[in-house]
């Protein structure tokens, strides 16, 4: 199978269906990200197949396992390569969507990367997650936090979760080790202002690695003192 004709089929099996024209944009994006990638370190993973299954359809998973109303507000926190942010946008334009990193230069090929594709309703957010939570219009702001980074649950909580308005959620898309980062994040939600998280598989087409979404839900506002420093948060996770 075409790594294009695994995008749709995969696309249509979360979203219902996926048009033409929103696979010729995937593709764009692959081929701009990876010439982009030759200069700046963005993703390890290039070839086409790889991209679709790894970066695209793990992004799109999110609509399978949440309910996404139309025109809500989400922020990427940790984006790197637009990862899932971008990809939600380019199969949900009405989204209201936050990129934020901490490096300028991903920040700058988000940019120029929305740019080609069209997009527009996309705040682009320079700074560091545990600072920019603390600022006006960010904190306890947005339908949905999303992240893929690569840190344990009750960090990414601690990081997360302050952006959340009460009623709203925080999706991490997680891997096999789901359960397990659950658990020992229990405290973190607690203490962050949460409840109610939930364990949800996201099977994807042509993958072979296990794929989870944990949601959690923000039922109060996050305490003053929290996130912490980053070297607190690192050191004494929640």
């Amino acid at each position: 199978m075409e790594a294009y004709d695994l995008l749709k089929a995969g696309i249509a099996d979360i979203m219902g269906e996926c048009a033409d024209e929103t696979a010729e944009k995937f593709k764009k994006l692959t081929e701009y990200m990876t010439e982009y990638n030759k200069n700046v370190n963005l993703t390890r993973i290039t070839e086409p197949m790889d991209v679709v299954r790894l970066h695209y359809l793990d992004s799109a998973a999110v609509f399978a396992c949440a309910d996404i109303k139309a025109g809500a507000s989400v922020i990427d926190v940790g984006t790197g390569a637009g990862f899932p942010g971008l990809v939600m946008k380019l199969l949900r334009p009405d989204l209201r969507l936050c990129l934020l990193d901490s490096s300028n230069k991903r920040i700058a090929y988000l940019r120029s990367a929305a740019e080609l594709l069209n997009l527009t309703g996309i705040d682009f957010v320079h700074g560091r997650a545990e600072e920019v939570s603390r600022e006006k219009g960010y904190r306890d702001a947005f339908d949905f936090a999303v992240s893929r980074a690569v840190a344990s649950l009750p960090k990414l909580c601690e990081l997360c979760m302050p952006y959340v308005r009460p009623g709203g959620r925080f999706l991490s898309l997680k891997g096999p080790d789901a359960e397990a980062e659950a658990r020992a994040a229990e405290n973190a939600v607690k203490k962050l202002g949460g409840g109610n998280m939930q364990i949800r598989p996201a099977p994807i087409r042509g993958g072979e690695v296990e794929h989870y979404i944990v949601s959690v839900e923000k039922t109060r506002p996050t305490p003053a003192q929290y996130p912490r420093k980053n070297a607190a948060i690192k050191k004494e996770p929640l």
